[in-house]
């Protein structure tokens, strides 16, 4: 059954992607995903304490619009001095949140998505010990690989609407974008932090709130952008930038389309992950599409 399993993924996806595929989630077990993510957890000195950052879920109500903001307080001083939430903010704000339009990046603009990978996954302990377990499961051959694969995976550009190249894995996940006449992704709690103090953004309620006490913490909102409404927008609220971006990564080179069972604290915590499968880089490997926690 599991040859005939590979055989159908080959066949799906190509030979290359699927060797991609197939190496990484037949060599990772998923003890040992909860066990890398445990130290990852352990490792996210950047995370905001609660001291830095107080919120307000209220009342859990669905469709109901709240009469105050989630976010009550931020130590702005404390944490967005630190580099990788400084790399992050200058990456943040370099898309257009409309699908149907292509993105066009400038060289600075570029040299700051290069930035962003770089300072998370390789100026941190916590980055640096995500790609030492990849590296020693046989994914990457060097961490320069895993840097510029990440850099493809993250930030390649795609077309999800009229054929432009409009979006990519980062800016769906942590920019957020609008299709439909809805908000798209957007599950990054600095973001979205940003656009409620700037009155762009009007939290009404959250549908879940996880079981931990501490951040990082894990919540379904509810919430209008600039006029756009987000049915259910989940996030790790609290945790460093490299902290979301590893679990991210982790789960998605792991367990590509699939729900990938973290432990985080003792507590499971479960990441969903789409692949984009209109089109692909390299040798045929796949952007990614989403990622996000999944709703209990």
């Amino acid at each position: 059954m599991k040859l005939l399993a590979v055989l159908v993924l080959c066949l799906t996806l190509g030979f290359n992607m699927c060797m991609y595929f197939v190496d990484a989630g037949g060599t990772v077990t998923d003890a040992e995903i909860k066990s890398i993510s445990e130290r990852l957890y352990s490792l996210d000195s950047n995370k905001a304490s609660a001291s830095d950052l107080v919120i307000d879920p209220q009342a859990l109500v669905a469709d109901s619009q709240t009469k105050k903001p989630f976010y009550h307080y931020l130590n702005e001083n404390a944490l967005f001095s630190k580099p990788t939430y400084a790399a992050l903010l200058s990456v943040l704000d370099n898309y257009n949140r409309m699908t149907g339009q292509a993105e066009n990046f400038s060289s600075q603009q570029l040299a700051e998505q290069d930035k962003f990978v770089r300072e998370t996954m390789s100026n941190t302990q916590l980055g640096r010990e995500l790609f030492a377990f990849l590296y020693n499961k046989g994914i990457y051959k060097s961490e320069e690989d895993f840097i510029q694969d990440l850099k493809m995976m993250w930030f390649g550009l795609y077309s999800r609407n009229n054929n432009q190249l409009d979006s990519s894995g980062f800016e769906h996940i942590f920019a957020g974008e609008i299709k439909g006449g809805k908000v798209s992704g957007f599950h990054n709690w600095i973001r979205f932090y940003l656009l409620e103090k700037s009155g762009k953004l009007n939290y009404y309620s959250h549908s879940f709130n996880g079981p931990w006490t501490t951040f990082p913490d894990v919540l379904g909102m509810q919430f209008m952008w600039d006029g756009y409404y987000k049915q259910v927008g989940s996030a790790v609220i609290g945790c460093s930038p490299e902290f979301d971006f590893a679990i991210y990564s982790l789960c998605y080179i792991t367990r590509p389309g699939k729900q990938c069972h973290l432990s985080v604290g003792g507590k499971t915590l479960i990441i969903q992950t789409y692949t984009w499968d209109n089109s692909s880089y390299g040798d045929g490997k796949k952007f990614i599409g989403s990622a996000y926690p999944a709703s209990p």
